[in-house]
């Protein structure tokens, strides 16, 4: 067995990043057990799904750093610590700061976990970034889909607190192991007419995070980023209570909750693979646009039928769940692969913002409305001018835009 090998490296880092996908993807399936067993408000559960979110994309910058120089052993066994403590002791919370503090803990596990893998296969796979970061951020995506059947089954035999405890401890357990072989590629060194002729071009050289800060495309691709995470976020925390309030069966939230991971995982593989040929750019563009016409489906069809209830969010998971193959690929496209560990963390943070409007705020929204329209429509807007915005960033790869570093009016 040959873990320098790149693949081998992949499937180790994919196993690990399946194993954190409960954590947020599964999530949904415990509020209304929440709510039953404890009296809490809708909002108030939520928050502790924007906190986890937060702490799993704020942490990153920080650890991301840090794994670039340190490598991803070490961070990735203390998130299986993390990550199986932190998910099972919720099923032992007896009130909300406990709560939140576990989920926290968790969230701060799937940081180490998400950055190290993601930043791993940007590394090996610096030839393929598009499909390598989409097939990793699958295992995030869609990991999911091989737990829901037995997170409902427990819940249902056993309550929620007894599937926090089985399903945290055996993930815990996976990711410390996966850990253990998991290491980044060796540096390769430059020659000395290559070192003699520095390149300043975005894409064409190694930007560390500070340098990447001062370019104008990071900025839009955080806005970018925050723009399209909220709807598909307003999805995944409040699919559950969407379905009560439709008077959709628990069959059919089962039915969404299984298919809409494996559209999720699909989406981050087909697209990340279609933007290798067809250009990041030209694949955002594309994918928000169709994302805005799905949110729009949702409320338009989606409280008819258990059927039409998972086929809106299938549609809304395979055209959401791209952008986090799209933007860590962009981003090492932009500013290269030596950093990119800690400049994709940097830029992930987005979902953090995100999670506030998609999460905490869209509970908030339907608490004073009784409706789930103005979060949906609200969020569909918001692709729209993602979409726009993604224009402009093609637009500004042209030469004269993207110089760092040379003479004004340089091209």
């Amino acid at each position: 067995m040959n873990i320098h090998n790149r693949w081998f490296q992949l499937v180790a880092s994919l196993i690990a990043m399946v194993m954190i996908a409960n954590l947020q993807y599964a999530w949904t399936l415990f509020v209304q057990p929440l709510q039953a067993g404890t009296g809490w408000r809708l909002s108030d559960i939520q928050f502790a799904f924007t906190l986890f979110i937060l702490f799993q994309t704020w942490v990153q910058p920080l650890d991301g750093w840090l794994i670039d120089r340190l490598g991803p052993r070490g961070f990735i066994s203390a998130a299986g610590l993390l990550c199986g403590l932190g998910w099972a002791g919720m099923g032992y919370a007896t009130s909300l700061p406990m709560l939140y503090v576990l989920y926290c803990l968790a969230g701060i596990g799937a940081a180490f976990v998400y950055s190290g893998s993601i930043g791993s296969a940007l590394k090996w796979f610096k030839d393929r970034r598009g499909l390598a970061s989409g097939i990793m951020a699958a295992g995030f995506g869609g990991g999911t889909a091989l737990f829901i059947p037995v997170i409902q089954w427990i819940i249902g035999t056993s309550g929620y607190r007894s599937a926090f405890i089985a399903t945290g401890l055996f993930q815990g357990l996976v990711i410390l192991i996966m850990a253990q072989f998991l290491r980044h590629p060796p540096k390769v060194t430059a020659s000395p007419q290559a070192a003699a002729t520095p390149v300043q071009s975005v894409g064409r050289r190694h930007f560390t995070t500070l340098e990447m800060l001062r370019t104008p495309q990071f900025y839009f691709m955080y806005v970018m980023f925050v723009l399209m995470a909220t709807g598909g976020l307003l999805v995944t925390a409040n699919a559950g209570p969407m379905s009560r309030s439709w008077g959709l069966t628990a069959a059919a939230l089962t039915l969404a909750a299984t298919l809409s991971p494996l559209a999720n995982g699909a989406s981050r593989i087909f697209w990340g693979w279609a933007s290798d040929r067809l250009g990041r750019e030209n694949t955002m563009i594309l994918t928000f646009l169709l994302q805005a016409v799905c949110l729009f489906l949702v409320v338009a069809i989606g409280s008819r039928s258990a059927g039409w209830f998972a086929f809106t969010l299938v549609l809304v998971y395979f055209t959401w769940g791209q952008i986090y193959s799209l933007f860590p690929a962009t981003c090492g496209d932009y500013f290269g692969s030596q950093h990119a560990t800690s400049n994709y963390a940097v830029l992930y943070t987005a979902k953090g913002v995100a999670s506030i409007l998609g999460g905490w705020l869209g509970a908030m929204l339907y608490e004073q409305s009784g409706s789930w329209t103005m979060g949906f429509y609200g969020s569909a807007v918001m692709a729209l001018v993602a979409a726009a915005m993604a224009m402009g960033l093609r637009a500004s790869t042209a030469p004269s835009r993207v110089v760092v570093g040379a003479p004004a009016g340089a091209k």
